[in-house]
């Protein structure tokens, strides 16, 4: 959530700001409601001086044993107005307030000016293209040749885009967890959460899922209670409503928990494999940290996800999301695309984010500075540390061989029980 002094002192900054995502919001009436505000604060304030006057005088003539009937009848009726003025001071703010929900973050200075997704410029690409000599088969026909994925068993239990693993294939997506939240807090020292799965509407409010995105989530029928879609919900709120100590910072938590995503508006797209599921895997990465090292956090977080690829060997690129591409809470998003060879195309398994003090405004998250009276915002930020069934996807479709199997990467085989190879 934006500032309200700010947007009320740049609005013409926060318009082209908003313009910058292809967005405009309602800024006019936000500006029309805070003219409005400033003159029912102004005849608010002075029939109050003018009723304190009168009162003063009332009680002065009641000391004397004088009345003024007329007078008392027109002091009711300055009550009265005050309360109705007070009315619509109250629905204005109420206005302002929904409109400022509404409005998506600022895009930080770095960021690239652009539409969409065609706009995205990459960074870097690291790894090579596997040597496949024959044609790649994609994850889904892998998986279901090697007996360890069955989307249509899936589909008679729970429906369309859920996943079924059976042996190997459960044991790989169980491997993956463990060997990312082992690198995560032994070598990038994260501490591991493992939080609620169900969060309450202010939850989702705090990191900027609600009001806007409820179409897109779980919500569990006649509660106040939702699916988490990542674990950036319950992980963020850990410290809401909270003063945190300069020294603590930044905190660092990763956390592994099932997603839930009602995948709203992508009919017809992905609807094959792992790549788009209402319930998928992901390990989390959150940090918390001071603003001024907050663009430097996002780079190692950035660095964090990447090298759970550089150990596994599969090849990736990294883009930068332009301002018409930006996720709504985020000021700044890097992604990490991984390449599917069947496909041929680099495909999205983790996106990471600084949020500056977006979700921490809404979950009132802050730090005092040692020997400094006040408080401030911290800025959060998080970043997939994997998608784990679109990494199942990437070593299935990139270590595919010739007669069906799929090799093992390296750092997993002692987390396969020395399993080398799933063979059919």
């Amino acid at each position: 959530m934006l500032e309200i002094k700010f947007v009320k002192k740049n609005l013409f900054e926060v318009k082209n700001a908003l313009l910058m995502r292809g967005e405009t919001g309602d800024l006019d009436t936000f500006e029309s409601c805070e003219a409005k505000r400033r003159e029912f604060l102004f005849e608010i304030e002075q029939l109050r001086h003018h009723r304190n006057v009168v009162s003063d005088q009332i009680a002065e003539m009641k000391k004397k044993s004088e009345t003024d009937d007329d007078l008392l009848k027109k002091m009711r009726g300055v009550s009265k107005t005050i309360k109705q003025l007070e009315k619509n001071l109250s629905e204005c703010e109420e206005t302002m307030e929904q409109i400022l929900m509404a409005l998506p973050n600022i895009p930080h200075p770095s960021v690239p000016l652009g539409k969409d997704s065609s706009d995205n410029p990459v960074l870097k690409q690291v790894g090579e293209h596997p040597d496949i000599r024959f044609k790649p088969q994609p994850h889904w026909s892998i998986g279901s040749r090697l007996n360890i994925l069955d989307f249509d068993r899936a589909s008679k239990i729970a429906g369309a885009r859920f996943p079924l693993y059976f042996g190997a294939g459960a044991r790989l997506e169980r491997a993956l967890i463990n060997f990312m939240l082992d690198v995560h807090t032994t070598e990038h020292g994260y501490k591991e959460v493992l939080p609620p799965f169900i969060v309450n509407r202010q939850s989702m409010t705090n990191t900027g899922q609600l009001p806007k995105f409820e179409e897109d989530l779980f919500k569990l029928e006649g509660w106040d209670y939702f699916l988490i879609p990542t674990a950036e919900v319950p992980v963020t709120n850990i410290h809401q409503n909270e003063i945190l100590d300069e020294d603590v910072l930044p905190i660092n938590y990763t956390a592994y928990t099932p997603c839930f995503r009602s995948e709203a508006g992508s009919y017809g797209k992905d609807t094959k494999g792992l790549i788009r599921q209402h319930q998928f895997n992901k390990v989390e990465l959150v940090k918390l940290t001071k603003p001024e090292t907050s663009y430097d956090e996002l780079e190692k977080l950035l660095g964090h996800a990447e090298t759970i690829l550089q150990y596994l060997k599969l090849p990736y690129q990294v883009i930068t999301l332009c301002s018409g591409d930006l996720g709504f809470s985020a000021t700044k998003t890097y992604d990490i695309e991984v390449w599917l060879p069947a496909q041929a195309v680099y495909r999205e398994i983790s996106s990471c984010s600084n949020f500056e003090s977006f979700q921490a405004r809404r979950a009132n998250i802050r730090f005092r500075r040692k020997g400094k009276k006040g408080t401030e915002l911290v800025h959060t930020l998080n970043g997939s540390g994997l998608a784990v069934g679109r990494t199942v996807a990437a070593i299935l479709e990139n270590n595919q061989q010739a007669d069906g199997s799929v090799v093992i990467p390296e750092v997993l085989i002692s987390y396969m029980g020395k399993m080398e190879v799933i063979k059919p």
